[in-house]
């Protein structure tokens, strides 16, 4: 297992974890940096990869109303949201083909789908909406490939960005995202999924 980290001197968790499994290598990447990402797929090599997970993501800042919106800030975030998600795709598609089998999963938002009735949070919401329609495409450029593509809602969750008093607990969605990634077939390429199973409504 490969787990990439914008910073590696501020990773204290994944170096415990790391420290404590044989099978566990800790890479830098930044995915929003396209000479970092270049960089990683350097020192990754030709290693088939099974499964690969873009989950790297920025809320965009406090200002995203309409009256207040920061555009430095979304610039970044798109860097950061949609674009380092494609780069990290094309950089490592050779090593998912190399699997036979390999599945290049997106961690997107139900923010992100035209179903969802929320206004407000412009920065965040269009850069992944940007993501899932990147997603969308892989699968039907990949559909000679030997990658299944997935795009994934993660469910609001209790880490930094969702705050404590998120719905769910980061194990309940990493355990509900592995589930769903074990039952992807070529057939499901493009499908945009909640973390329980559930296809998510465009």
């Amino acid at each position: 297992m490969i787990a990439c980290v914008r910073d590696t001197g501020n990773a204290a968790l994944l170096d415990e974890v790391a420290s404590g499994a044989d099978n566990i290598t800790v890479q830098q990447m930044d995915a929003g940096d396209p000479a970092s990402i270049e960089a990683a797929a350097a020192a990754i090599g030709d290693a088939p990869i099974d499964v690969l997970i873009n989950n790297a993501g920025a809320v965009g800042g406090q200002h995203q109303s309409l009256d207040d919106v920061d555009i430095e800030e979304w610039h970044r975030t798109l860097d950061i949201n949609t674009i380092g998600p494609l780069l990290i795709s094309r950089a490592f598609k050779s090593n998912l083909a190399a699997s036979g089998d390999g599945k290049l999963m997106i961690v997107t938002s139900q923010l992100a789908a035209s179903t969802w009735p929320m206004g407000g949070m412009y920065i965040y919401s269009t850069t992944k909406a940007g993501v899932s329609k990147v997603g969308q495409i892989l699968a039907l450029d990949w559909k000679e490939e030997p990658i299944t593509v997935g795009l994934m809602h993660p469910g609001w969750v209790q880490t930094d960005m969702g705050g404590p008093h998120a719905e769910i607990t980061a194990e309940e969605s990493a355990s509900g995202i592995r589930g769903v990634i074990a039952g992807m077939t070529k057939a499901d390429s493009g499908s945009f999924y909640k973390w329980n199973g559930e296809i998510h409504p465009w």
